[in-house]
């Protein structure tokens, strides 16, 4: 047996380490572990309640609104509160935007520039990945960078800034959109379309989401994904880094007429999600504590950081299970048929979830656009209870995110958060059950002191490990 220690990683959000044991040039097993403990947690505690919109969003740079959701939710749960129905619909679409940013960063920046390494030099594909994809310099991540920062106009013209926007209020949103902003809306937007289904797809976003088998999406041809797709046919990233094949979504954009993307679990067939079952376990994480629904949780770090513990992530199950969350998660929920074609997991599947994503939250964002109603009102008002509590559970890009929140007395009293990343790279429980991404590395080939193959697994989670441990 070999043991290979991989990290850090390079275009990876914070710190991340795997040590891989290998036999026979295969992963026997896999541990993964999250070496940046932060603490946010810990610094809520006290405040005030409204203090959870502006220090939440800094766990994160990229997902930041995903945090000012998942915080206002539980804030209004906390208050009982329901917000205007206009501004729900504006926090789904600031929402939306970004999540569709962060998809378009994961394929252009982290992760199709592995192609273009010179491991891959005398593949047919190579030369085209070279030009598109070379880190800093490729032509296709100048037009996306250039695409991304245009469609996070929306942001400027709903969230007044992005990152850390406190736009997205437990009660709606604080700024109402009016005839000129609806313009300037649906003009970003036509300018956003015309790029993908000129560049990205190199065709009809309508065409690639009504993509049904796996072989129509291999036969798609066309564009940067069409690239990515001969690539992933090269390479049988179809076979590589398989899933438990059981998925979670906490249901995405949520308006007054419910979510826009289902809420649910998949393990072959659709299934309620019952957030009751949620709990974290600690036996492989350097936390004290026990076992527990996040509602009474806690986070007091374990300094000894003795074993069996090797990583500062805490291990979430649902009703004693690991689940994968993500794109790919919410699209099989959902039920597009594409994505219950590869609902085994894998790379391409992984990868093909956020594209199928980024193809159908277009439309999502035109219809939310051409929704908007000027004069209406966009934010229902509150108060504060001096005891109570109330989750938030979101989707965001990498998958559900969820803010547990207790308030005694007018103040914090607990504050937990559960990631995508922590439910995705978890280490073991307490029956010695991997984590997603560990489980996913079990059995891949593996060659050289830096294998691609790793990679490729590794980044089609798209891992933010600061928001692991927040």
């Amino acid at each position: 047996m070999t043991r290979l220690v991989m990290g850090p990683f390079n275009r990876v959000e914070g710190d991340l380490e795997v040590t891989l044991d290998v036999v026979d040039g295969r992963v026997a097993e896999a541990r993964v572990n999250a070496p940046l403990f932060r603490g946010f947690e810990r610094m809520l505690e006290g405040r005030d309640p409204r203090d959870a919109l502006v220090i939440t969003p800094r766990i994160c740079g990229i997902c930041s609104v995903s945090q000012s959701a998942a915080a206002a939710q539980a804030l209004a749960a906390a208050m009982g509160l329901v917000p205007a129905p206009a501004g729900a619909a504006m926090a789904a679409l600031i929402h939306a935007a970004e999540n569709v940013a962060d998809h378009l960063t994961h394929f252009h920046l982290f992760f199709m520039p592995d192609f273009a390494r010179p491991e891959y030099a005398g593949r047919p594909w190579h030369e085209r990945a070279v030009e598109r994809f070379t880190a800093m310099e490729g032509s296709a991540q100048r037009r996306a960078v250039q695409a991304r920062a245009e469609l996070l106009h929306v942001m400027g013209l709903l969230a007044g800034k992005w990152p850390h926007t406190l736009a997205i209020q437990p009660g709606g949103v604080t700024r109402a959109p009016g005839v000129r902003e609806k313009a300037r809306l649906a003009a970003t937007l036509r300018a956003f379309r015309r790029y993908l289904e000129e560049v990205l797809f190199g065709g009809s976003l309508g065409a690639f989401a009504a993509l049904a088998t796996v072989d129509d999406l291999l036969a798609w041809g066309r564009g940067d994904v069409g690239l990515f797709l001969e690539i992933a046919a090269d390479l049988g990233l179809e076979r590589m880094g398989g899933g438990s094949g059981r998925y979670m979504s906490f249901g995405a954009y949520p308006l007054a007429t419910g979510p826009v993307l289902a809420r649910g679990v998949w393990d072959g067939k659709l299934r309620p999600l019952d957030e009751a079952a949620i709990a974290e376990d600690l036996s492989h994480a350097w936390m004290k504590g026990a076992t527990a629904h996040p509602r009474e949780g806690r986070t007091e770090p374990d300094e000894s950081m003795a074993s069996p513990a090797y990583s500062w992530c805490k291990a979430p199950r649902l009703a004693g299970q690991t689940v994968e969350v993500g794109a790919l998660a919410r699209q099989v929920v959902d039920g597009h048929p594409l994505a219950r074609a590869l609902s085994g997991g894998g790379v391409l599947a992984r990868v093909t979830g956020r594209l199928l994503e980024i193809a159908r939250t277009q439309e999502v964002m035109e219809r939310l656009i051409a929704g908007i109603v000027p004069g209406a009102e966009y934010m229902a008002r509150g108060h504060l209870p001096r005891q109570g509590e109330g989750a938030g559970l979101v989707e965001a890009a990498r998958g559900s995110l969820g803010h547990w929140l207790r308030i005694e007395g007018g103040r914090i009293a607990g504050y937990q958060i559960i990631a995508p990343t922590t439910w995705n790279f978890s280490p073991r429980d307490g029956s010695g059950v991997p984590g997603p991404l560990e489980a996913a590395l079990v059995g891949l080939e593996v060659a050289g002191d830096v294998p691609l193959s790793v990679q490729h697994v590794v980044r089609s989670f798209d891992p933010c490990m600061v928001c692991t441990v927040h």
